[in-house]
């Protein structure tokens, strides 16, 4: 869904303090001051990756796959489910263990009890940005949906389909099955392009015009669709191409 085409500086924001890391082998053969742990201790968690954040929590790998790799392959995982996956899907990863195992479900569990994205307020694009930026260093597509309550409250955020490369295939019946099941009064989506190149593809502009006419029929309230790269997003509601007010 991407479009090579240049990115007009004006229609596109930054966000400089935030840094993604590409997936890394072995631990030992980086610097000291590029090790996740140590940045995480240096600069706080939130300048890591979600693969940086397993990588933390793993701890350590397996004789033939490292750490990193044990991590990239849990990303991948918990990237493919909608909700926290079963201890039994989590344990068929080779490596992982009992103890390993143990450990991601629960670390799942507690912060879904303790924090989740509920509650949280879609404002602006910013905001919309804030809940899926961490989703920029895949190298696939994904295609994420924000539930959304009255008051503009997060509900859920969904990993509604994973595409390839360089697009993704997303029909509105799988983003409006999940709006339905979370009684969602409003909803915005937003895609990530790894190759960081943020203008609307043809297809961007199909799926964005199909998901605003069936929000109509169904009386939810299509809030924003914002591409967006490790740095950089795109709005559409900023750039005038949703008729709607994103205050509630």
């Amino acid at each position: 869904m991407e479009n090579s085409d240049h990115v007009n500086e004006t229609a596109v924001f930054r966000l400089d303090n935030y840094h993604y890391k590409k997936p890394h082998g072995s631990i030992k053969n980086l610097p000291i001051d590029a090790r996740p742990r140590e940045r995480l201790l240096g600069k706080g968690p939130g300048v890591l990756s979600d693969l940086d954040l397993l990588t933390i929590i793993l701890g350590t790998g397996i004789q033939g796959k490292n750490v990193s790799v044990l991590a990239e392959e849990l990303l991948e995982l918990l990237d493919g489910t909608k909700d926290i996956p079963p201890v039994k899907e989590i344990a068929r990863l080779s490596g992982l263990g009992d103890a390993k195992t143990c450990t991601i479900a629960a670390m799942l569990e507690f912060g879904f009890r303790r924090w989740g994205s509920v509650g949280k307020r879609i404002q602006n694009p910013a905001d919309i940005y804030s809940h899926v930026r961490h989703f920029a260093d895949r190298k696939q597509e994904r295609f994420i949906s924000i539930s959304l309550n009255g008051a503009h409250e997060a509900l859920a955020v969904r990993v509604v389909t994973v595409g390839l490369v360089n697009r993704t295939i997303v029909h509105p019946r799988e983003v409006f099955a999940d709006l339905i099941q979370d009684r969602a009064a409003a909803f915005c989506v937003a895609h990530n392009h790894p190759s960081g190149q943020l203008v609307p593809s043809a297809e961007d502009d199909e799926i964005t015009l199909r998901l605003q006419h069936s929000a109509e029929i169904l009386g939810i309230h299509f809030l924003d669709h914002l591409i967006f790269s490790d740095k950089l997003w795109w709005s559409y509601r900023q750039n005038e191409r949703i008729n709607c007010q994103i205050q509630p």
